[in-house]
């Protein structure tokens, strides 16, 4: 497994990176045992939690991932692993803890407050690289930093970096750091697949020029990029329950997911796996990694058999015509999952 270095840090990681979101909903916790020794076994070093996970997130499961995690841990070398985890943060109302009379923001009480409840789960001293979920635009980001400065100097958490976060907040933030003084992101992770190809514009000139790493999640497209949803809505899978029982917001999400473009991208896509002799999910994860701004990319399981496509992604370059096709794809179907197909951050 190769490795690379994340921003400016210290911190070098595998550049595949193992999510978590499923760990205690979709994946019970010897289910999630069993995906995570698979991982380690083959060379990933690098996991990703976060405090609201598993998805979708609901009060009584809040922090259940991190325990799974937390317990997993026990059973190897600390100093084996690169923990990642995330503070909530705005939230988009995907979820709003029980503090503050139902706001959530990334002031320094939630931020302290956070670090110190994933620590007791994850069963660790320390977190290598902290996250803010989502973004507070309405925050000095100074304030931010500087909660997230104090737990650095006292080695709470080693390196910090941003989600779901623009190109002008990412910006606003590295400003602030260089003008305070204050510790830096040298993460942003971001949504970035085969139907979601933003961040290679605005958002990989800034990752190249300020050395910061993107940590691409959900390269499937949600599992689309599985060619599960080609025929029909699959029984089971979590945009098929947002389509049929969700709120208007996770039918929203859904629809941007699963619609002619984003279909018909998948379908293209998969003739050229085939070609190839691969899966198209060892397709859209080699794709992913081989751009020079990421440094890790995030896959997530259900099942442990599902660790074998990222497994045959982790030494796989595509070549020159094999990008050319692909590229060929995204000028005929230019970002399938906006409506209007342009590029938007």
């Amino acid at each position: 497994m190769n490795k690379r270095r994340l921003g400016k840090s210290g911190l070098v990681v595998s550049e595949i990176c193992m999510g978590t979101m499923t760990f205690g909903a979709q994946c019970d916790e010897h289910s999630s045992f069993e995906i995570l020794d698979k991982a380690y076994e083959n060379g990933i070093d690098f996991y990703d939690a976060a405090e609201m996970y598993p998805v979708p997130p609901t009060s009584q499961t809040f922090g259940v991932t991190e325990e799974i995690l937390g317990r997993w841990m026990k059973t190897k070398p600390r100093e084996t692993l690169i923990i990642a985890s995330k503070i909530t943060g705005a939230g988009h109302g995907w979820f709003v803890p029980p503090v503050r009379h139902g706001m959530t923001t990334l002031d320094r009480h939630q931020i302290v407050r956070a670090v110190e409840n994933s620590l007791k789960r994850l069963q660790t001293d320390y977190i290598d690289l902290y996250q803010t979920h989502w973004p507070d635009h309405g925050m000095r980001q100074e304030d931010t930093l500087a909660a997230l400065t104090e737990l650095a100097n006292a080695g709470k958490i080693r390196v910090i970096g941003a989600s779901n976060e623009t190109c002008w907040g990412l910006m606003k933030n590295l400003w602030a750091s260089d003008l305070h003084g204050l510790a830096r992101f040298d993460t942003i992770q971001n949504n970035f697949s085969l139907i979601n190809r933003r961040c290679e514009s605005e958002l990989a000139q800034v990752c190249r020029q300020e050395s910061v790493s993107l940590l691409p999640y959900s390269p499937l497209g949600g599992g689309i990029l599985t060619g599960k949803y080609n025929d029909a809505l699959p029984a089971g899978a979590r945009f098929t329950d947002y389509l049929k029982n969700g709120n208007e917001r996770q039918k929203k999400m859904a629809s941007r997911f699963v619609n002619e473009r984003t279909i018909e991208t998948t379908r293209r896509c998969l003739e050229i796996a085939k070609d190839l002799g691969v899966s198209l999910p060892t397709l859209a994860t080699a794709w992913s990694k081989q751009h020079d701004f990421v440094a890790s990319t995030i896959v997530g399981a259900t099942h442990v058999d599902h660790m074998s496509h990222f497994i045959a992604a982790a030494s796989m370059v595509l070549d020159d015509e094999t990008i050319k096709r692909i590229n060929q794809i995204d000028v005929e179907i230019p970002t399938p999952m906006t409506e209007d197909g342009l590029r938007r951050l």
